[in-house]
């Protein structure tokens, strides 16, 4: 039988459309190659510990707790999405964020002056946010929490896993993408596959991301955050 070279590319090109059920034609509205510093990012961290943007790469090398959060208010719909890596020279533990952040004190601007956030996990517990601590308790643990701004922190029982497939594997390259939809669907993905997928009745529309670790450290590459007209489907865990 005669090979039809041109058959065989088109063929080639719908299989990878089919097996990337996320693409689409988002809109980036910000990235950060990490070659500029951190003029896009605001610090706040324990002592002891640091946080570098160079050569591509964001490094957070913590002590005893830190948060790094993205400059730009962010607005639903919204994709976030970035990769990640959880170093064995460091424990490894607490590949964590929020997204979606206010403070009811200043909702208009989080990162204003006066906030007694100081890096410490304590200090955050007044927000009103999405939060998912992803292999937390010394990689025992991902939780995913929605902050009500009152320092209640709920958790169901369907977003409290402990499986070792939703642990870390040290050194292994994370693609994560976060997700606040307009309708109130809220997602984290992790290499394709959705971890948490939750409706929220009272969506948080708008607000900060920000990273989150503590005594780990984390190297972030491929920063970016997208409009999308609707939510990704990705892979449900099973």
């Amino acid at each position: 039988m005669k090979f039809d070279r041109r058959a065989m590319v088109f063929f080639l090109a719908g299989s990878l459309l089919a097996m990337e059920p996320n693409a689409q034609s988002d809109a980036v509205i910000h990235s950060d190659d990490f070659r500029s510093g951190l003029t896009s990012w605001v610090v706040e961290q324990q002592p002891r510990g640091t946080v570098t943007a160079q050569d591509g790469q964001l490094v957070i090398d913590d002590a005893g707790g830190c948060t790094v959060w993205f400059r730009p208010q962010l607005q639903a719909p919204v994709a976030i999405s970035y990769d990640v890596r959880m170093s064995s020279r460091s424990r490894v533990s607490d590949l964590n964020c929020f997204w979606m952040a206010s403070d009811p004190a200043r909702p208009d601007d989080l990162l204003a002056g006066g906030h007694a956030r100081d890096g410490s996990f304590p200090t955050y517990d007044h927000l009103r946010t999405y939060y998912v601590g992803y292999g937390g308790h010394t990689n025992t643990k991902t939780r995913f929490r929605r902050y009500d701004g009152t320092g209640a922190r709920p958790l169901l029982p369907e977003h409290d896993l402990s499986a070792a497939e939703y642990l870390l594997q040290p050194d292994h390259v994370y693609h994560i993408t976060l997700i606040a939809a307009a309708d109130g669907r809220v997602q984290f993905i992790r290499d394709g596959e959705v971890v948490i997928d939750f409706m929220d009745p009272a969506p948080l529309k708008s607000g900060w991301f920000g990273f989150r670790t503590v005594h780990s450290r984390m190297e972030v590459t491929n920063f970016r955050v997208s409009a999308f007209d609707k939510v990704r489907a990705g892979r449900p865990k099973s």
